[in-house]
């Protein structure tokens, strides 16, 4: 029981965590990320590009003209969203098969402005975190502990969605060794098999010669 308890607490945090960070690309270039995600849950993703100014050595918003293209591939390679964004915005979409999602980013900008050095802040909010509990709670008129309750149902649920992703990779697995240990199986009898039919053909082969030559 107590190292159940510490397993979801563990979990707990785990799922308290977020993906924030911000990286430098060129506007001709091609930046993907994956993040693993159950089925069935909604990820959001926030972005704000900056361009690089060399009159003040930092980095300034963007140009309207500079926006960024989002593409979402699921773990089957299809895809989930394709589409061109401001240079500022937040995208959403929920999972219909679990496994890795591929979340790619590009800048749209022409030729004209290839070589020019982008910054992107990237801040990517899996399952629970994707919700905005502050609106939740306005619309549905929710107390404090009425909010709270909310709170701890859906990480309650998104660890059910973990637990069965898990599962899943578990089944996956499993069946990649045995089909594995079945390949090697086949792959040793056909071996032995041509060992087999070799030595007993050298073996005729021997016979022959030497009767050939009557040394037997």
């Amino acid at each position: 029981m107590r190292d159940q308890f510490i397993s979801l607490a563990l979990m707990l945090c785990i799922l308290h965590s977020a993906c924030g960070l911000y990286f430098h690309i060129s506007e001709t270039e091609r930046k993907c990320f994956i993040e693993e995600v159950p089925d069935e849950t909604t990820v959001i993703v926030n972005y704000k590009v900056e361009l690089y100014d060399p009159r003040s050595n930092g980095f300034m918003p963007s140009s309207p003209g500079i926006g960024m293209h989002v593409e979402v591939r699921d773990s089957d390679d299809k895809i989930v969203l394709s589409r061109v964004y401001s240079s500022q915005g937040r995208i959403s979409f929920t999972s219909h098969t679990p496994g890795e999602h591929v979340i790619c980013m590009y800048s749209n900008s022409t030729a004209w402005f290839s070589g020019a050095q982008l910054r992107v802040h990237l801040d990517i909010q899996v399952g629970e975190h994707a919700i905005d509990y502050a609106n939740v709670a306005q619309k549905e008129k929710l107390t404090e502990l009425q909010l709270r309750i909310r709170q701890l149902l859906d990480q309650v649920e998104q660890i059910t969605k973990e637990q069965n992703y898990q599962r899943y990779r578990e089944e996956r697995f499993r069946h990649t060794s045995e089909s594995t240990n079945s390949r090697v199986l086949w792959w040793s009898l056909a071996q032995t098999v041509v060992l087999v039919c070799m030595g007993f053909w050298q073996m005729r082969h021997l016979k022959s010669f030497f009767e050939a030559k009557k040394l037997v």
